[in-house]
């Protein structure tokens, strides 16, 4: 079976538990997502599936002609998004059929992979939360950099130095957060704590890498 779906983040709330602790959790609309193409060993070198999410709303978004024809032959829908998952080699996943939240379950481990708010130019206070310099009259040292090399050897400033520049919008993956509750009637996962990005970005939801590890699923 997959072990992983695309999701929609809802926005944030807040769950009681039975001892009456609330937990903050994020709200996932987990698919439902159709397989589009099923990828195998022999015609591809590897076993996977293509599924895709997302209704395509706006005829600006329509997808080209070879798209389309991709997804006629699939006999589904166009879709907004496509995204690839390994599967076992006796998967009896096929082109057409829907995943839905009810592949996880209360308790499992998830890691949760979307692209995180832009935050367009900023320095580097804000971007690499540097202390900065005094901020009374009189210094002309506030929030600049400071000295960023050398001044004879090796005279050059070493690549991956902290610097201004564009911050956010890039992937970001969470690990190992818990699912507090699954609601496959409305297709929600409920996952505790924050996810990255803003409400409405495309979530990858996939069954955590280290909880398999440590046999904790």
């Amino acid at each position: 079976m997959i072990n992983g779906l695309l999701c929609k983040k809802v926005g944030m709330t807040r769950v009681f538990t039975e001892d009456g602790r609330w937990l903050s959790v994020t709200v996932l609309e987990a698919g439902p997502c159709t397989v589009v193409q099923r990828k195998t060993t022999d015609n591809d070198g590897y076993d996977a599936v293509q599924i895709g999410f997302g209704e395509v709303r706006s005829t600006k978004r329509r997808p080209r002609k070879p798209q389309m024809g991709h997804f006629k032959k699939a006999g589904v829908e166009p879709k907004r998004t496509l995204r690839e998952f390994r599967v076992a080699a006796d998967s009896e996943l096929k082109p057409g059929d829907e995943i839905r939240a009810d592949i996880f379950a209360k308790g499992d481990r998830v890691d949760v992979a979307s692209t995180s708010k832009g935050k367009g130019f900023q320095g580097v206070q804000k971007r690499h939360h540097f202390g900065g310099g005094p901020g009374t009259h009189g210094s002309n040292f506030h929030r600049r950099p400071g000295s960023i090399g050398q001044c004879a050897f090796p005279a050059e400033v070493f690549s991956g130095h902290p610097m201004p520049g564009h911050m956010g919008d890039r992937k970001v993956t969470v690990q190992n957060l818990e699912i507090v509750t699954v609601d496959p009637a409305k297709n929600l996962v409920l996952v505790l704590g924050a996810v990255p990005g803003a409400n409405g970005n495309v979530v990858q939801l996939k069954k955590s890498v280290k909880a398999s590890a440590k046999g904790d699923q």
